[in-house]
């Protein structure tokens, strides 16, 4: 289970239960948890309560340069949780956290450096 105060770059992060994720996705609960066993999103457990960043929605579908990046990440021995961490926190490379170098269209070098990564 996270402990997100141990982690201050979670403090300013929007947080979506599996419900915010059914309402803002339009999908039911089962396809939304099919979504974080597949990868397609990342969420941690927070008071035994799942919990996606915000970040990670594009309007009202996953951002669709993720999972990519969670299969590089995963491909170099990166748990869930490891991967929030690396995706939220700011990376000295990119000169932000990849989740905004990805929203700013830099999609090939976030996966380049994820791939760097062990």
């Amino acid at each position: 289970m996270t402990d997100l105060s141990q982690r201050p770059w979670f403090a300013d992060t929007e947080w979506l239960t599996v419900p915010d994720l059914v309402e803002r996705l339009g999908l039911g609960v089962s396809r939304v948890r099919r979504l974080l066993e597949e990868h397609v999103l990342v969420g941690t457990r927070v008071d035994g309560v799942t919990k996606v960043p915000a970040v990670f929605l594009d309007g009202s579908e996953p951002r669709h340069d993720l999972r990519g990046t969670l299969t590089v990440l995963s491909d170099n021995g990166f748990d869930d949780d490891e991967a929030l961490d690396w995706m939220l926190s700011h990376d000295e490379a990119l000169g932000t956290s990849p989740v905004a170098a990805l929203q700013a269209g830099r999609k090939a070098e976030v996966r380049r450096i994820a791939q760097s990564l062990l």
